[in-house]
């Protein structure tokens, strides 16, 4: 039985010192300021249209608002890519050029017996990345090269993308991998190569020319391979199948490339293949990116919404290219029934000669395919025009049935405000008066599905809950200032049972005047001593949310809010003690009732200490 193993704390704690989360998240969220440091961007774990996803810098964590997804770089890597504890903890050190030490059960400084599964596959794929770059370079790979060249790409272009070539050969690459360690199940698992019935390894992909896919962060996750040779018969393009680092739904390609650019310009443009996304590139329109063997669907609309930060107050551009054949029709009017996920404004190119992009820079150079992006029309304006011109609208019923056909599509504008011009719009398309066109788009209107409700805002809570929560954020975020202060006011002064339960876990923790520097190690270590599920999840979201301040905290408030937290629950004692008095008779239970009345004198004698310290207010 092999040894478990872990990663040294002190490296764990390192990993998290030197990681900056905004770049982390940055590498697949847009991140805007939000004001007292923090970032905002859509959140990545659910839809929304207003971001509610806040990064803190400063305190190396996040926190969604809107689903309460939280913690710091290592959990954000395992929630959104599905990585675990260890893996995510390997990819933050290699990048920070860490070199991690491991502790097993039986020995305390051994080696790791084995990398995270998933950084094995990905280390498969770099090696495999090489070999086929090389391989491009060989004679078997003439007609690779001769691709790329009839399609204006050199070799300099060929080197930027990673361009590479399968050799005729059918274990090759199998091979090669397996003599740098990789193992049989490793090569399978990944979809560089597949079992043969034999028992051995065989490629997955020969004699064809290949782009490495690459995810957001830049990683070699899968491979598209075109087909070459007239006597392969194979599809035109064969792609990585799905496996733990490939999910089509999921991949675009290009977007390691264009992300910086899809940020920036606000916009992104899509397009149907590899070369297409190169000509993009090489003609000066950075954004264009590319799904790979599958339909635009929701998951890349999800991709691209965060990168160009695509909510109410910012909208931006998508623009779609496709060819002005009837297949390219069918799949405009198909991204027009997924328009609706997207806030911005959507839009189609498609080239008068129904070239695509690469065709088109190759017959009429660089500037005619920025011209074919900067001349894009609404894609509704598209929709509309493409299905009404199926009917013959010099009948009566070609007017109707066009009506009935394209009266839904009206209805779906996100805009409200736009859904009468385009009424109007159509009606004198069809040659119709507007009423019936406006009869029509209603009846489309209700028939439609309500849009999903806004996630309910959390209830303003009582000012004492606000103080409450405001004392642990202090504690939080402020540890070293709120120092012995806050360890003074015990959990008592919690009325609500949640932040009661992190005031105890603050406690368990080791109290606030034990921790020598804030941030995320200290975050951390008080959800581990937190034993309420709801309180370790409220912990992520009190540790990014902004403090009532103005300016810089400092002691002064520190002493108010816990002055007035404290007032609270003196409060909430005196008021019930008065209840207690006027119960007992002063005469049959005078002993009782001065103890009582004792008590109530020296609590509102603190009342009174503790509003003049409070003075100033949150």
């Amino acid at each position: 039985m092999s040894a478990v193993a872990r990663v040294k704390d002190e490296d764990i704690a390192l990993v998290r010192d030197r990681t900056s989360i905004a770049d982390i998240i940055g590498e697949s969220v847009t991140l805007r300021p939000a004001g007292g440091g923090n970032l905002k961007g859509l959140c990545p774990f659910h839809d929304e249209k207003t971001p509610s996803f806040t990064v803190a810098p400063a305190r190396n964590v996040f926190y969604c608002h809107g689903c309460g997804q939280g913690g710091d770089a290592i959990k954000f890597l395992m929630d959104a890519e599905h990585l675990s504890f260890i893996e995510s903890i390997e990819r933050l050190a290699s990048r920070a050029g860490i070199q991690l030490r491991y502790e097993t059960d039986n020995s305390p400084s051994a080696p790791r017996p084995q990398t995270g599964h998933r950084q094995r596959l990905l280390a498969a794929h770099v090696a495999a990345a090489e070999f086929y770059r090389d391989q491009l370079g060989t004679p078997g790979a003439r007609k690779a090269r001769e691709f790329l060249a009839q399609r204006g790409f050199g070799r300099d272009a060929a080197e930027r993308y990673g361009c590479g070539f399968a050799p005729d050969s059918w274990d090759a690459l199998a091979k090669h991998l397996r003599q740098k360690g990789f193992t049989a199940e490793e090569l399978n698992s990944a979809g560089l190569t597949k079992p043969a019935r034999s028992g051995s390894l065989i490629d997955r992909f020969r004699r064809r020319l290949l782009w490495p896919i690459k995810d957001l962060t830049g990683d070699v996750i899968g491979f598209g391979a075109r087909k070459l040779f007239d006597d392969d018969d194979g599809p035109k393009y064969l792609n990585t199948p799905e496996s733990p680092l490939y999910k089509k739904s999921h991949v675009l390609y290009g977007i390691d490339q264009a992300k910086r650019e899809i940020a920036k310009r606000g916009r992104a443009v899509i397009v149907e293949g590899y070369t297409d996304v190169m000509a993009c590139h090489e003609a000066g329109e950075p954004t264009a990116v590319a799904t790979c063997g599958t339909a635009f669907g929701v998951d890349h609309i999800g991709v691209l919404r965060r990168l160009l930060m695509d909510s109410d107050s910012f909208t931006g551009e998508i623009i779609y290219t496709f060819d002005g054949d009837a297949a390219g029709q069918k799949a405009a009017l198909r991204a027009f029934e997924e328009d609706q996920r997207f806030v911005g404004r959507t839009f189609i190119a498609v080239s008068p000669d129904n070239m695509d992009p690469c065709e088109l820079r190759l017959a009429k150079g660089d500037l005619a395919v920025r011209d074919l992006i900067a001349g894009r029309e609404p894609l509704v304006d598209f929709a509309l025009r493409h299905t009404i011109a199926r009917f013959d609208l010099d009948t009566v019923e070609g007017r109707v049935e066009a009506m009935r056909r394209a009266a839904p599509l009206v209805a779906k504008i996100k805009d409200r405000e736009k859904r009468p011009e385009y009424a109007r719009k159509l009606a004198g398309d069809l040659g119709m008066d507007l009423e019936p066109v406006q009869r029509a788009v209603n009846a489309a209107l209700r028939g439609s599905t309500p849009a999903e409700a806004a996630p309910v805002a959390r209830a303003a809570e009582a000012p004492q809950r606000q103080v409450e929560r405001e004392s642990l954020k202090l504690a939080l975020q402020e540890p070293v200032l709120a120092g012995p202060m806050f360890d003074t006011v015990g959990p008592e002064n919690y009325g609500d049972g949640v932040y009661q339960a992190i005031r105890t876990a603050i406690q368990e923790a080791g109290g606030v005047q034990s921790v020598s520097a804030g941030g995320v190690v200290w975050i951390e270590k008080v959800r581990d001593s937190c034993d309420d599920l709801a309180g370790k999840g409220l912990i992520s979201e009190l540790s990014v949310e902004p403090l009532h301040v103005d300016g810089m905290v400092d002691p002064r408030y520190v002493q108010i809010t816990l002055a007035r937290l404290q007032m609270g629950s003196v409060t909430t004692r005196i008021r019930d003690l008065k209840s207690k008095v006027q119960r007992v008779n002063p005469v049959a239970y005078k002993d009782e009732y001065l103890a009582l009345a004792g008590e109530l004198f020296s609590l509102e004698q603190q009342a009174r200490a503790l509003r003049e310290q409070a003075a100033g207010g949150l």
